[in-house]
């Protein structure tokens, strides 16, 4: 019986998305909670399962559409259910390592395992013109720069599992696809593709003329389009002033380098970040206003009692602020290896509309770029962010003589509505004290 399958509920407030990518084609057979599309939402890429099994007979969108909720995304002749079918079922365990090549580095020795334990193995059988695969196979081949005809299985059904295609990918070398913001569309007739440049952002839009000269024209990516909106709204509805401090974190950085090494060791990394994470969460119990939001229709302050710190991440689509929660209830361990996943997952696309949602102070770290100091724009309904630069090492008066400390210079962006300049210097203050004395600030947390 054919059946419409229709674009669920993608999180509170969110209505509509973009298709990023279609992990089905016409003819596949799917199993009941298979990954069929990509959506892009202004805060995250999400990967929509199917409910019920069976063969696809229609796909009514295409990558780039803007879809709504209840909006129909496929038709399907479907099977039972409740019981999807067993040889789509076995890769499922394999999507760990689906996300990125590096899963392929972590880990090389399933590669030759693979091979030596299938000796024998022939070329994927097809049905139909087409390799018996899931979804998610599909997308590590896409994501690895393999073809699917061309990797040997010892399936008896011919099916292509994950392990079979990272061990071909392993073998013959195979690159993967050069990174792209957007999937490129067809050029228009009487266009010229643009070229690409090594260091360059890929660029999939076409060659055109204005009165000057040679431009490109590039639609924005759905991430993009968002920001650019909710930057706008920030910028435009929030009176912005911005607070400069140095803070002296010559002791802070020798203890980080000197706990270093232990905690990478156990899979997190001490980052200036982390520390910042900790003492700005207890900077926010101390100045409670810069923990808060703004209802002007019903001109409240609501002063958060949790403390859920989002950090930007740079992404190949744009800036994403992902949040890590409860920071007050965690480690400088625990953070240390929470924050390298979260930004992994950002950079990934795996975020979900929750790792987006929910923070109440920002931390926007440009420090490794470089730089020595920026005006951060304030992430509504967010009242604060703090902006870090790069730190550096100066010429410091300390009891009437000079000595080299390394200074990291802070930005503080704070709404002019609810935070007066008294409160940001004191707020500024507490911060760069606590980065001074770091022993202090981990014996009272």
């Amino acid at each position: 019986m054919a059946t419409e399958f229709k674009l669920p509920e993608l999180g509170e407030g969110v209505s509509a998305g973009t298709v990023a990518t279609l992990l089905v084609a016409v003819g596949d057979t799917v199993a009941a909670n298979t990954s069929i599309i990509e959506i892009e939402t202004d805060k995250a890429v999400a990967e929509i399962p199917i409910p019920f099994g069976g063969k696809v007979t229609e796909i009514r969108v295409k990558v780039g559409d803007s879809v709504s909720v209840g909006q129909v995304i496929l038709v399907a002749e479907a099977s039972d259910a409740a019981a999807p079918a067993p040889a789509a079922a076995a890769p499922e365990p394999a999507k760990a390592p689906a996300p990125a090549p590096a899963a392929k580095a972590a880990a090389p020795a399933p590669a030759p395992a693979a091979k030596a334990s299938a000796p024998a193995a022939a070329p994927a059988k097809a049905t139909g013109g087409r390799v018996l695969a899931s979804p998610s196979v599909r997308k590590l081949a896409r994501n690895l720069g393999v073809q699917l005809q061309d990797v040997p299985t010892s399936d008896p059904s011919g099916r292509v599992t994950a392990q079979d295609v990272e061990a071909f990918a392993s073998n013959s070398g195979a690159t993967p696809p050069a990174p792209s913001h957007e999937a490129a569309p067809a050029s228009a007739p009487g266009t010229t593709p643009v070229p690409v440049h090594v260091g360059v952002p890929a660029v999939t839009g076409t060659m055109d003329d204005d009165r000057w000269g040679k431009v490109v024209r590039d639609g924005m990516s759905g991430v993009r389009k968002k920001t650019a909106a909710h930057m706008t709204h920030c910028w435009t509805t929030i009176p912005h002033v911005t607070h400069f401090d140095k803070a002296d974190i010559t002791a802070l950085e020798q203890i980080r380098k000197q706990y270093a090494p232990g905690i990478k060791a156990e899979g997190g990394s001490l980052t200036v970040t982390v520390f910042l994470m900790k003492v700005i969460t207890e900077a926010l119990r101390r100045f409670p206003k810069f923990n808060a939001s703004i209802d002007m229709e019903s001109e409240e302050v609501i002063l958060k009692q949790y403390y859920n710190i989002g950090i930007a991440v740079e992404t190949p689509a744009g800036l994403m602020v992902p949040g890590i929660r409860d920071v007050d209830k965690k480690s400088l361990q625990e953070l240390a290896q929470e924050l390298p996943l979260i930004a992994k997952k950002a950079r990934d696309r795996k975020l979900t509309l929750d790792d987006m949602s929910g923070t109440t102070f920002t931390i926007s770290n440009l420090g490794g770029l470089g730089g020595t100091g920026f005006t951060p724009i304030i992430n509504s309904p967010e009242v604060a962010i703090l902006g870090v630069s790069r730190s550096a090492v100066e010429g410091v008066f300390q009891n009437g003589q000079l000595a080299a400390r390394t200074m990291l210079p802070l930005s503080l962006s704070y709404d002019h509505r609810l935070i007066d300049g008294a409160d940001a210097a004191r707020f500024m203050r507490w911060v760069a004290e606590a980065l001074e004395n770091p022993w202090k600030l981990i014996l009272e947390a």
